[in-house]
């Protein structure tokens, strides 16, 4: 449960003190990630519902290596279709991913804590295993849909001759690109709101226990 907690304080440093992500520190937690994968396979382990979210926020860095290998094969993989710009917005993709959904996964576990800390009795029907895969499984699908947006959009710099017999594609992708663009403008306040959510709730959590 120590290496656990300490994985957790790395992973806030990581996606909600430091500014932006660090070489080092994302290969750092890829191999803390897949150290405590492993750690959650022991049969001592808790499969309490921290646990679920701890073991999505490992599974996340998965996105991590997808990056690397996407940088890797790169310049291998060459077409007039897959364009350096569908590369290019295919591994910052995969990085964003990997930040949001982590972000948002630490965030459910400070509410968690929060909820154990204030609520114990009140909230102990939410704080459940099922709720908490329920939970992580929005997130998922939640972010890899804002990723197929940004992904949709690089198609933007591409020949409209691709498209021009395929009308209801053309409209299809018009919708996207607006859907992106407003996606796009409240992603940096919801990241805001979510540092400032995690500060408030160990702020209270602190000084309840500091008596």
């Amino acid at each position: 449960m120590k290496d656990l907690r300490r994985y957790l304080t790395f992973k806030y440093i990581q996606y909600l003190v430091l500014p932006s992500p660090n070489i080092i520190v994302t290969l750092l937690g890829l191999f803390a990630s897949v150290y405590v994968t492993l750690i959650l396979t022991l049969p001592f382990v808790s499969r309490k519902s921290t646990a679920v979210f701890i073991s999505n926020i490992a599974q996340a860095d998965i996105f991590v290596g997808c990056s690397i290998f996407s940088a890797m094969i790169q310049d291998v993989i060459k077409s007039e279709i897959l364009s350096y710009s569908v590369q290019s917005t295919l591994r910052q993709n995969f990085q964003i991913a990997n930040v949001h959904i982590s972000s948002l996964l630490l965030s459910c576990v400070s509410l968690e804590a929060f909820l154990i800390t204030f609520l114990p009795v009140e909230t102990r029907h939410i704080r459940t295993v099922r709720c908490a895969k329920v939970a992580s499984k929005v997130i998922w699908i939640a972010i890899i849909i804002e990723c197929f947006l940004y992904q949709v959009e690089c198609f933007k710099h591409l020949s409209i001759s691709y498209f021009d017999t395929h009308r209801h594609v053309l409209l299809l992708l018009n919708y996207c690109y607006g859907a992106t663009k407003l996606l796009k403008s409240v992603v940096y306040p919801i990241g805001l709101l979510l540092r400032i959510f995690n500060v408030y709730l160990f702020y209270k959590m602190y000084f309840r226990v500091l008596p």
